[in-house]
């Protein structure tokens, strides 16, 4: 019996390199729809990957408070959007000085610029840094790690001193092969002593977490002196079971320092590490339906093709089949035969078709700074898709092929 299957196995091949252009074309038509499949998987997983990465390491024990939600609700065309009001020094001044919530840390930032050229000596970076004004919680509310130095502490903050802790960018670009600790660095004129360099976070959609600079907030604001600032807070609470009282305490604290009454609404928004998580699977979600219905229409286009393909191939062995059928050959060998040619051709369709899905999910993720991962679960599915596409279409041309009289076939031209 298995002698018999490899030699089935063996004639498909034969047939296969007989027919080398069709079967070209059709691994072709099959590779694509797996393409679209694996493809798309692979670029949302990336996407997911890498927005669920950058709020999970905030934890969810924590919640921003800033201008407007993470998502603007959307609003008919007669109604008026809504504007809020910055929030100013004076308003996170006065949350640090009458937010006593236990277990809280309180972190306030504001972003200086994105634009700043820092130096060292004679070397200087290109007008891209960022630099953010922040006090002693920032680095730890926003999961920031530091790998070489020590972070901002209260009496950098408290003190106004001019020290910074530096991105791993930033440390490439200005000591490729020294310690940047204790060295001196300049922003716009002023001098800056590097405590700490972070942990490399990567880039996200083109913005280089990395190429930054944060120094005490006092000091930023003696040097960024805008007055329209908008500053974020962020609070930590060390226990997860005191979030939700946290959050709503915080939330009236707030409203009684914008001077709301109880009637009106917030002018400005909150935000849960874990609620953006949930709305990003809800978007990957949808993305992922999306993938799927793609994928599916055009495998089923795939489906048709190589059925059709097959049956050409039946019509064009007729004789073939006659003569093998006239040495003894059973209807269930020749019938093995053309599935297995089908499930061949399936399978080489599908590898090509992970292959070309999975350096199109790198190339996107690559193009936009996502974090890529190997799409195994995408790449498992094709392949099962791409063995039940080989088995539909070969069904019904091998049935075909195995139900022809020998006679008939043998006096076919």
């Amino acid at each position: 019996m298995f002698s018999l299957a490899r030699e089935n196995v063996k004639i498909a091949f034969g047939s296969i390199k007989s027919q080398l252009l069709r079967t070209i074309l059709t691994v072709l038509i099959i590779a694509i729809g797996i393409m679209a499949l694996v493809g798309i998987l692979s670029g949302v997983s990336a996407l997911e990957n890498t927005i669920s990465s950058n709020f999970s390491s905030m934890g969810s024990n924590t919640f921003n408070i800033q201008r407007y939600e993470f998502t603007a609700q959307r609003q008919s065309s007669r109604e008026r959007q809504k504007i809020n009001p910055v929030i100013s020094y004076r308003n996170v001044k006065e949350f640090e000085d009458n937010y006593n919530y236990p277990f809280t840390k309180v972190a306030v930032v504001f972003t200086g610029t994105i634009s700043a050229e820092v130096k060292y000596g004679n070397i200087k970076t290109d007008p891209e840094v960022t630099i953010l004004g922040a006090n002693e919680n920032f680095i730890e509310n926003s999961g920031l790690e530091v790998e070489n130095g020590r972070s901002l502490n209260v009496f950098d903050i408290e003190n106004s001193n001019a020290v910074t802790v530096i991105g791993s960018d930033l440390q490439k670009a200005l000591f490729p092969e020294e310690n940047p600790i204790d060295k001196v660095i300049s922003v716009r004129g002023s001098k800056f002593r590097v405590i700490g360099v972070l942990k490399e976070k990567g880039a996200t959609f083109g913005n280089n977490q990395d190429l930054r600079a944060i120094i005490p907030i006092q000091k930023a604001r003696s040097i960024f002196t805008n007055p329209r600032i908008n500053y974020g807070l962020s609070i930590k609470v060390d226990k997860q079971d005191m979030i939700e009282a946290a959050q709503d305490d915080a939330i009236l604290t707030f409203r009684n320092i914008r001077g709301l009454n109880p009637v009106e609404e917030n002018d400005f928004g909150i935000e849960r590490s874990d609620d953006l998580l949930n709305r990003v699977a809800e978007n990957t979600a949808a993305l992922y339906i999306a993938a799927w219905i793609i994928s599916i229409i055009t495998i089923f286009g795939s489906t048709i093709a190589l059925m059709n393909i097959m049956l050409v191939s039946v019509t064009e062995r007729t004789r073939e089949i006659g003569v093998r059928k006239a040495l003894g050959a059973k209807s269930r060998t020749i019938a093995f035969q053309f599935f297995m040619e089908t499930i061949i051709i399936g399978q080489l369709g599908g590898l090509l078709g992970i292959l070309l899905g999975i350096l199109i999910g790198w190339a996107v993720a690559s193009g936009f700074s996502l974090q890529f991962s190997t799409p195994w679960v995408a790449m498992i599915w094709a392949t099962s898709i791409a063995f039940i596409v080989a088995v539909i279409s070969g069904l019904y041309p091998a049935t075909k092929a195995a139900k022809l009289d020998p006679i008939e076939s043998l006096r076919y031209e």
